[in-house]
């Protein structure tokens, strides 16, 4: 039974006993859903509700002899045994054996489904991250989002959500004049000109463009510019791409800001938020009037010499975003970007959506690296791929998974190459391996996941396993509704934590030439649930699940 079972029948009971007049209760107040919670003491029972001391002055009693009305329907759910009331009124209960065992079953049954659900069906989310200027490789200041804004993206699919990942190509504007400058001097032997960029990748990239158009120096500047700055992007953005695919992040969109220009979307824009009564001139400059919406002041849209501001390309395309269906936007920004969130808000607002609902913005904390070093390419920062080269994609994904975005975080690369119980994710990947390896040794045995008696898993580690193998989708629904990855990466080392437990105390395959019982052949169930879902959990954060370390 999962926690989400017994909710649905606590609820049952309770209708129930509203319908018969046990409770005075009007149906509308009974939750479709009941909270259930592990009991910090496990002896209390093996799940718990305080839905009468919440219900309870409504019905117009207290919560003891609401709790008391109750627990009687909850002893007739099939595969409780035991209902027990607590304090002023918590219902501590306790389930069979055989209905905690059957869960193992269903979990390799439904293999990589197994903590899927419906929470988000029916939302159409657009996710924007990352969305680096093309005139660099990644670095470490992109790493978090890269980790967490894909994860994200996953646990909300894994809710039912429909999802798209966008990644916003900041390629319009003065950044890729000077981008193109600093290819076009190291081309030609001379220094980077002064605000440009450093490094051999711009040398690097300079290579490139000769490649792709060898009369490139033949030309002159006026004419060489344009040629070096569309195949200069194009091969940084080849590399940009790259990095991502080697850290495991998949994009369905990477979205032109170039193109909003080129197809008029600007001035589009200006002229819908004007139909809306929120543009005014001022000063010879066309502006938003983002205060009526929370905005500290207003925004410029057009300056005085006809100039579009990037705000105005923000609003153009959050509008983009608007007419593409996506009835919720999520951007995930960097820390120096809380300014952004009211005038995003605003620009959400100033377009006829609700800013409580159709626009959210998150905020990541920096994250360094002890004894990181600098890019040997780029000079003056720390490349992603350089992280990944060191570190290994999953032990950055997966460090970088366990922390709340919001709280600044420093890795420990010593940690992080340690093959010891020490380093969170070898501890959950080794679980995983470890779980592969003793069903391989089952199945040497003779061993096969044939008869399956859920009542033979009545032992103390099987109990607490499987209660962490349970609560597993209420975790993902969490994750996804809170837009926190992490939650999902903590559980997975309770659940390691569990498995080896388990392992130690209990034999999948028999002792020497003992005969295969049905308990082994159970037990290897519930080994083959462990490894289901490591690995369904690992895949939500974008990291391997081993078959062997």
């Amino acid at each position: 039974m999962t926690p989400e079972e017994l909710s649905l029948a606590i609820s049952a009971c309770l209708k129930d006993a509203v319908d018969a007049g046990e409770i005075a209760l009007s149906s509308s107040a009974v939750p479709d859903e009941v909270r259930v919670e592990r009991p910090k003491n496990r002896d209390h029972g093996d799940w718990a509700t305080n839905i009468a001391l919440q219900l309870a002055k409504q019905a117009g009693t207290n919560p003891r002899e609401f709790a008391t009305v109750l627990s009687a329907r909850l002893k007739s759910i099939d595969g409780v045994s035991a209902v027990d009331i607590a304090g002023p009124g918590f219902l501590n209960i306790t389930v069979d054996a055989a209905t905690a065992g059957a869960l193992a079953r269903v979990i390799v049954e439904a293999g990589h489904q197994y903590g899927t659900n419906n929470a988000l069906a029916g939302h159409t989310v657009n996710m924007e991250f990352v969305s680096a200027n093309p005139t660099g490789p990644l670095h470490i200041g992109h790493t978090r989002w890269a980790a967490l804004g894909d994860s994200i993206a996953r646990v909300l699919r894994a809710s039912g959500a429909d999802v798209t990942a966008e990644y916003y190509i900041n390629d319009a504007g003065s950044q890729m004049n000077v981008f193109a400058n600093s290819v076009y001097s190291r081309l030609h032997g001379l220094p980077v000109p002064d605000g440009g960029y450093p490094g051999q990748y711009i040398a690097d990239l300079g290579h490139e463009v000769l490649t792709e158009h060898p009369d490139i120096r033949e030309l002159t500047e006026v004419a060489a510019l344009p040629v070096i700055r569309a195949a200069a992007y194009k091969a940084q953005m080849k590399d940009i791409k790259a990095t991502l695919a080697d850290f495991g992040v998949e994009f369905d969109v990477f979205f032109s800001e170039q193109e909003l220009h080129d197809a008029g979307a600007i001035e589009s824009a200006v002229a819908r938020l004007r139909e809306q009564g929120h543009v005014f001139d001022d000063g010879g400059a066309v502006w938003l009037r983002t205060t009526d919406f929370g905005d500290d002041k207003d925004r410029v849209m057009i300056r005085a010499n006809g100039e579009p501001t990037y705000f105005a390309a923000d609003a153009a395309y959050y509008l983009s975003k608007k007419d593409r269906g996506f009835t919720e936007k999520i951007y995930l920004l960097g820390a120096d970007h809380h300014g952004y969130i009211n005038r995003l808000k605003a620009i959400a607002a100033c377009a006829g959506d609700d800013p409580e609902v159709n626009i959210e913005v998150l905020i990541g904390q920096l994250v360094s690296v002890n004894g990181a070093k600098l890019s040997k390419r780029a000079g003056n920062i720390i490349e992603l791929k350089d992280l990944i080269d060191w570190l290994g994609k999953d032990a950055v994904r997966y460090s970088l998974a366990r922390f709340p975005a919001d709280s600044p975080l420093t890795l420990d690369p010593e940690l992080l190459k340690k093959h010891s119980n020490e380093n969170p994710v070898f501890y959950v990947q080794y679980a995983h391996a470890r779980s592969r390896g003793a069903a391989r040794n089952a199945v040497d045995a003779g061993v096969e996941r044939s008869a399956f008696d859920a009542s033979l898993l009545d032992h103390a580690t099987e109990n607490e396993l499987l209660s962490y193998l349970g609560s597993y989708p209420s975790i993902v629904a969490k994750a996804a509704e809170l837009r926190e990855p992490h939650r999902v990466a903590r559980h997975l080392e309770t659940i390691a934590g569990a498995y080896h437990r388990w392992y130690d105390a209990c034999r999948i395959a028999p002792m020497g030439d003992e005969a295969v019982t049905d308990v082994n052949r159970t037990r290897l169930w519930l080994n083959d649930a462990t490894s289901q879902v490591l690995a369904n959990g690992l895949d939500l954060l974008g990291v391997s699940a081993p078959e062997r370390m």
